[in-house]
C-alpha cells in the first residue's frame, strides 16, 4: 500500500518522536569527555536531592556561579578613576533634577528632557525605568557616552540620587530587567 499525501503527514509525528527518541544516548558514551590517559569520561553531576541508582564520575557546577554567569551581561563594565571624576558634575545635576522633578511630579517626556539637560543628552538618549511620574517614584533614569553612564533613581518616598558607573555589557546604562 503506497503512502499517500495524508498518510504521510499523519506518520511524522511518529517518526519525530523516533528520532528525537534515539537521540538519547549515555554521556560516558560521548568520546568527547573521554580522559586521553584511559580515565572514565566525565558527564553530567546531580544535584544532591535528585536520585540516582548508582554513583557515576561527573562535573560539578555551582548552580550560584551558573546563574552569576548568565547574568554577567547586567553588570557594568569597568571604567577609571578619571572616567568617574569627569561625569562626577552630572552625576550631580542629574540627581539635583530628579529631586525637583520628585517633589512636583513629572511625565515621562518631561523626566526624559530633564534628564537630558542634565546629562548633556538628547531627550531620546536617556533611559528610563518605571512608570511612577505623579509624583515621581520608583524610577530608574540613566545615560551617557562611550563606556560611562551616569544612573539616577528616586525611591518610594521621593528620595534622588545618581552615580556614575560603567555601561553594562549589553550596551545599556541601566541593568535589564531580566526574566524569562
Amino acid at each position: 500500500m503506497p503512502l499517500t499525501r495524508p498518510r504521510l503527514i499523519a506518520a511524522l509525528p511518529l517518526v519525530l518522536l523516533a528520532v528525537m527518541a534515539s537521540g538519547c544516548a549515555d554521556p560516558a558514551a560521548d568520546p568527547r569527555g573521554a580522559d586521553p590517559r584511559g580515565a572514565e569520561p566525565k558527564g553530567y553531576c546531580p544535584l544532591p536531592e535528585e536520585q540516582q541508582a548508582t554513583p557515576s564520575p561527573c562535573i560539578t557546577f555551582d548552580w550560584n556561579q551558573r546563574l552569576a554567569e548568565n547574568h554577567a551581561y547586567r553588570s557594568p563594565m569597568p571604567i577609571t578613576t578619571e572616567q568617574k571624576r569627569q561625569a562626577a558634575p552630572r552625576a550631580k545635576a542629574l540627581a539635583a533634577a530628579l529631586r525637583k522633578l520628585a517633589g512636583t511630579g513629572t511625565t515621562e517626556a518631561g523626566l526624559r528632557a530633564a534628564a537630558g539637560d542634565a546629562l548633556g543628552l538628547r531627550p531620546e538618549e536617556t533611559e528610563i525605568q518605571g512608570h511612577r511620574f505623579d509624583p515621581l517614584r520608583d524610577v530608574l533614569v540613566g545615560g551617557g557616552e562611550g563606556r560611562v553612564c551616569v544612573n539616577g533613581r528616586v525611591g518610594s518616598t521621593g528620595q534622588a540620587e545618581a552615580e556614575v558607573v560603567g555601561r553594562t555589557a549589553d550596551g545599556t546604562c541601566l541593568p535589564g530587567l531580566g526574566g524569562h
